[in-house]
Order: structure tokens, then C-alpha cells, then sequence
């Protein structure tokens, strides 16, 4: 989206694009002590982490433990805060609630449904072909459904609905999401990656059951809490030193190769995150 200027920040062009990358601290301005020369870090900004060096804030850098590779790295920031704050600030989960993730096999999909199991939840995963039902198993959904007629099977899994819907799709699941969510449940917008721009809601859908539809902006989050990121880093590192949370990466590419990347998520062939890699010079690192 923003490389074809229809994300909702798009910088001055030319811009470099990429929002997540991992390497080792190369240098250290200055009054900044949090962080060495040398750690392995993961990082997150709004654009130009595709690059072979790349200046970060050190609020949005986090030590990254040795058992992740660069390419896990670069594949958990963004996704991983932007879920946990989902759904523990803004849908409030609780253990033992019911969570509904649609476009699973994506890198924000396979993200919340790790989260929400680490969290305590059940979780269901909608997703397109039966070749992505196969990579939402292995982020560990409990259950799997095809989007076509996801409402009915929903509905018939659960007995009563689901409490929390994550959806990064848009238009095209938001009425029958609607129609899956139990008595307060909650709607959670991260996105409209099915293409078809900003949903409407009918608000009698929302006044009959005591239903929400929430915005999850992380980002937004950050601007008015400046040290939140490093405090949530801190609450999901365990897991990720565990294994508990560890992205699905679906394919490598060279930096030379990032257009062909592009064009994977743009026709909907991505399956997981996309890793492009930065190799062969000082600093190393992924994006």
C-alpha cells in the first residue's frame, strides 16, 4: 500500500520502504545507554528499514535473544506489539475467551493467533485456500475455517459466538464477523488488506448484543505513550526466548530482489512474513 501511495502515511517521495528489520548496532548516539555496539537488535519505523544501515529511535530497538535468527528478527516487531496491544489494551481479553483471526496465514494473522493462545485464549483461524489453513495449524490455531461460509461454521464450532474478532481484511468479513460475536463481544480493525477500502457498519448490529467495533492503532498508541513499546517487548520476551512465539516465514529474497516481495504480498500469494535479506556487508541484518 504504501509503495503504491494508498496507505494512509505515505512520506515524500523517493522513500525507502519497510517497517521492521534486525541486525547489530553499528553505532550509538549519543546520551543513549539502553543498548550496546554490537547487540543483536529487532527494530520498527514507519518506512526505510529496507537498507543495509538503517538510524532507529532506541525506543522502538529491542534486544533480541540469541535463538532468534535476523529473519525471525525482522519478522516480530510490528506484528507481535501491534496484537499484544489489540488484544490486551484495547479488546480487554481475558483467559478462556474465544478469539476469531482473520487472514491467519498472514504475518499479522499468524502473529494474533500465537498471541492469543499465549494469552489463554481459544483461537479460530479464517483463511482463504486450504494451502493456508495448513500454516495457521502450525501457528497453533485450535480451529480452521475457510472464509467462504466462515459465519455458519463459526457459529456451529463456538455454540454461541466468538468474543474477539481481529480482522486485517476489511469490507468483505466485517457483517458476518458481526454476526459471529457472543453477547459484548468485540471487533478489533487492524486493517483492509481484502482491497476493498474502509468498511460501513449498521449500528443496530452493534445496539442488539452490546457489540464494540474498536481501532487498533499501535502506532498512534506509541505517540502518546513513548516508553509503551520497551514495557511490551519486555511482557512477550519470555515467549519469544521460550519458543512460544515465533513468526511463520513464508519467503527469502535478496534486497536486489525486494519488487518481486512486493509483488507476492500485492497478488495475495504471501503465506507468513517476507523476509529480504541484507547480506554480505558490515552489519548484517534483515528487513
Amino acid at each position: 500500500l504504501m509503495a503504491g501511495g494508498g496507505y494512509q502515511h505515505v512520506p515524500p517521495v523517493p522513500f525507502t520502504i519497510g517497517m521492521d528489520l534486525a541486525g547489530t548496532v553499528a553505532a550509538i548516539g549519543d546520551g543513549l545507554g539502553r543498548l550496546a555496539v554490537g547487540d543483536r537488535v529487532a527494530a520498527t519505523i514507519p518506512y526505510g528499514a529496507a537498507a543495509e544501515f538503517v538510524a532507529v529511535p532506541e525506543r522502538v530497538t529491542f534486544p533480541l535473544p540469541d535463538r532468534c535468527s535476523f529473519d525471525e528478527g525482522a519478522a516480530l516487531p510490528l506484528n507481535y506489539l501491534t496484537v499484544h496491544f489489540a488484544l490486551t489494551v484495547r479488546a480487554g481479553l481475558r483467559p478462556g475467551e474465544t478469539v476469531l483471526v482473520h487472514g491467519a496465514a498472514g504475518g499479522i494473522g499468524s502473529a494474533a493467533v500465537q498471541v492469543a493462545r499465549a494469552l489463554g485464549a481459544r483461537t479460530i483461524a479464517v483463511v482463504s485456500t486450504e494451502a493456508k489453513a495448513e500454516s495457521a495449524r502450525a501457528s497453533g490455531a485450535d480451529d480452521v475455517v475457510l472464509v467462504d461460509g466462515f459465519k455458519d461454521a463459526v457459529l456451529a464450532a463456538t455454540g454461541r459466538g466468538v468474543d474477539i474478532v481481529v480482522d486485517t481484511v476489511g469490507a468483505r468479513v466485517i457483517d458476518d464477523s458481526l454476526r459471529c460475536l457472543a453477547f459484548g463481544g468485540r471487533h478489533m480493525v487492524l486493517g483492509f488488506a481484502g482491497g476493498d477500502g474502509p468498511p460501513m457498519v449498521r449500528a443496530n448490529r452493534l445496539l442488539l448484543r452490546n457489540v464494540d467495533v474498536r481501532g487498533v492503532s499501535w502506532g498512534g498508541h506509541l505517540d502518546t505513550d513513548r516508553g509503551e513499546a520497551a514495557a511490551q517487548w519486555d511482557e512477550l520476551l519470555p515467549l519469544i526466548e521460550s519458543g512460544v512465539l515465533r513468526p511463520q516465514i513464508g519467503a527469502r529474497y535478496p534486497l536486489e530482489r525486494i519488487g518481486e516481495a512486493l509483488a507476492d504480498l500485492e497478488n495475495r500469494r504471501a503465506i507468513g512474513k517476507i523476509i529480504v535479506e541484507v547480506t554480505g556487508r558490515p552489519g548484517d541484518g534483515h528487513g
